[in-house]
């Protein structure tokens, strides 16, 4: 799989400097950890799920989190465990099964559902990258991490774990810089099984009766924004100690493809039709959503947990590397800076430091590897603009 790998090659070549890398489920952490963009949940019992994962894997989604948890009635918990079961193993008995496939997770209630699944999901388990554990805190979450890493030696198959941080121990003042401490002793001693820490902002504004509102980013709610810096403080660092934090849910939507397809297909690349695009998006409520993606990326966020797929594409094409950035990255990480320095970048409009940027460099670096890098002329709107499906 690779990111935009549901283009045409000659589209690919068009808009890419540097075109995404290719990887499977089985490539090292890092990489899955940073590649894993919109994060697309979807309830577990939906009838037809199979199906619905081979569709959206070729619109471009690589990864997917299938839910047995908030996303679906308490009632039905029985049954999206054995439609989960039915799914995989269908998906298992196709031509080819998991070369097409995103990386699949499931989202569990308890401890005990992971070693049940993966037993009952039999070869199946293949398939599947791992589980996302709700509600994360140190007491809470070292019970999923050991049933995970039970579950594992049990299966054969590598196995990760995406905790959700969500609880009001996190959110509370007084409680938050001991609950963080906890989740992270946690974490660290399942550091080679965490692939990534996830955000549940929807879960922090019920704790105060809040909801923020189209035009709002969870940054513009003060009481959400103050744990996001936290987690990012004490579990994002760039020191070697840090992991992937994702960014949170984005709840409004309205498919956008049906409005922009007439105009896309005339000309994509003219300006005319980039502010055209632009103002499309505002009026359907997308202009939210970019500004949260492009605040996640300046608060050290990567990825994006989504619940409907026309998030996806904004998502990703805001995640490739400017040509500009990858310039900057790249002086910055020359074998010859090691000693440090300062310089002007290539597009003389800024200064490079090498000590104080080689972190950001570094992480950009890994971005591209994944998102590629955009030709010099070509932004965002081209992005989503050839993404769109036809």
């Amino acid at each position: 799989m690779r990111h935009f790998g549901h283009l045409a090659p000659e589209v690919r070549q068009r808009l890419f400097h540097q075109e995404p890398c290719a990887f499977t489920a089985d490539s090292e952490a890092r990489l899955l950890a940073a590649a894993l963009g919109a994060t697309l949940y979807s309830p577990a019992t939906r009838p037809r799920l199979a199906d619905d994962i081979l569709k959206q894997a070729a619109h471009g989604v690589i990864s997917m989190v299938l839910c047995l948890e908030d996303s679906i009635d308490d009632a039905d918990v029985e049954h999206g465990e054995e439609n989960l079961v039915r799914h995989f193993a269908d998906l298992a008995a196709r031509p080819g099964a998991g070369a097409d496939l995103p990386l699949l997770f499931i989202r569990v209630r308890t401890p005990g559902q992971i070693p049940d699944l993966v037993r009952r999901l039999g070869p199946a388990v293949r398939l599947l990258s791992g589980f996302v554990l709700p509600k994360f805190t140190g007491e809470r979450g070292l019970p999923f991490l050991e049933a995970l890493e039970s579950a594992e030696s049990a299966g054969g198959r590598r196995l990760f774990a995406m905790p959700v941080l969500e609880s009001p121990e996190l959110l509370y003042r007084e409680s938050r810089v001991e609950t963080l401490e906890g989740i992270f002793r946690a974490v660290d001693k399942y550091r080679d099984r965490v692939l990534a820490l996830r955000l549940g902002v929807t879960d922090f504004c019920s704790s105060y009766g809040l909801r923020r509102a189209p035009d709002m980013t969870a940054y513009d709610v003060q009481v959400v924004a103050s744990v996001i810096a936290d987690v990012v403080n004490m579990l994002g660092r760039a020191d070697g100690t840090g992991f992937t934090v994702t960014g949170p849910v984005w709840e409004y939507f309205r498919a956008p493809e049906r409005m922009f397809k007439p105009q896309l297909r005339q000309s994509p690349f003219l300006e005319v039709q980039a502010v055209e695009l632009r103002e499309r998006l505002i009026e359907h409520a997308m202009d939210g959503l970019l500004r949260e993606i492009s605040l996640d990326q300046a608060n050290g966020l990567l990825g994006k947990t989504c619940i409907h797929p026309s998030h996806v594409l904004p998502v990703h094409a805001l995640s490739v590397v400017s040509h500009e950035e990858y310039s900057d990255a790249a002086d910055i990480l020359r074998p010859e800076r090691g000693g440090g320095g300062v310089m002007r970048s290539a597009y003389t409009n800024k200064m490079n430091e090498v000590k104080p940027h080689r972190a950001w460099a570094e992480r950009t670096l890994l971005r591209a590897e994944v998102f590629g890098v955009a030709r010099e002329d070509v932004g965002f709107v081209d992005l989503l603009a050839a993404g769109i499906p036809g």
